[in-house]
């Protein structure tokens, strides 16, 4: 079994939210050997970087199962009304740097807009007509919704097929999941 070097156990500990007490209750390895270790003022056994290693990677799959679309989702949820004009669109994904939108209409999700959708409409269609078209006139499917206590796993699988997901608590919009979103957590 390969593993990374002995000064990521300070990286992936703190990764992780735990003091170097948490990790020695944990892994039956004292404070002061993983304080040594972490320092680098003291190699030790391959027995004691598998038990380390090993206590990590159990501690995070623990975490990650209590991971739910609420703790993964961005909050503050930038999106465009669907009568506003696709250069407002843009702007406002420029500007805020997400490559997709949800479309609303009032409160309500009714489509989405992405850099994918907009470049095949480009080929579709002069540039210079699309600026001032409305945004439902080119808009995609609504992102799919999710309620706030939706499991990671079943997240996961979802942005295999979308691009973003809407997270929902009583039917009003409370956060938005994008890959970066999803990536963060590694």
């Amino acid at each position: 079994m390969r593993f990374p070097p002995a000064s990521d156990i300070r990286r992936l500990r703190k990764g992780l939210d735990l003091t170097q007490t948490d990790l020695a209750r944990d892994s039956g390895v004292s404070q002061s050997t993983i304080a040594k270790i972490e320092s680098g003022r003291m190699s030790t056994s391959y027995e004691t970087m598998v038990c380390l290693f090993n206590t990590l990677e159990s501690i995070r799959q623990k975490k990650m199962k209590n991971i739910t679309a609420v703790d993964v989702a961005s909050k503050s949820i930038v999106s465009v009304q669907s009568t506003e004009k696709v250069s407002v669109a843009t702007n406002l994904m420029f500007s805020s740097g997400f490559s997709q939108l949800p479309v609303l209409n009032g409160e309500a999700p009714v489509g989405s807009i992405s850099e994918k959708r907009l470049f095949k409409v480009m080929r579709e269609k002069d540039i210079e007509d699309l600026k001032d078209l409305p945004v439902s006139s080119i808009m995609g499917d609504s992102f799919p919704t999710v309620t706030e206590n939706t499991p990671l796993d079943s997240i996961i699988a979802m942005m295999d097929s979308c691009d973003a997901i809407i997270v929902s608590k009583n039917g009003k919009m409370t956060g938005l999941i994008t890959n970066a979103d999803m990536i963060k957590l590694i």
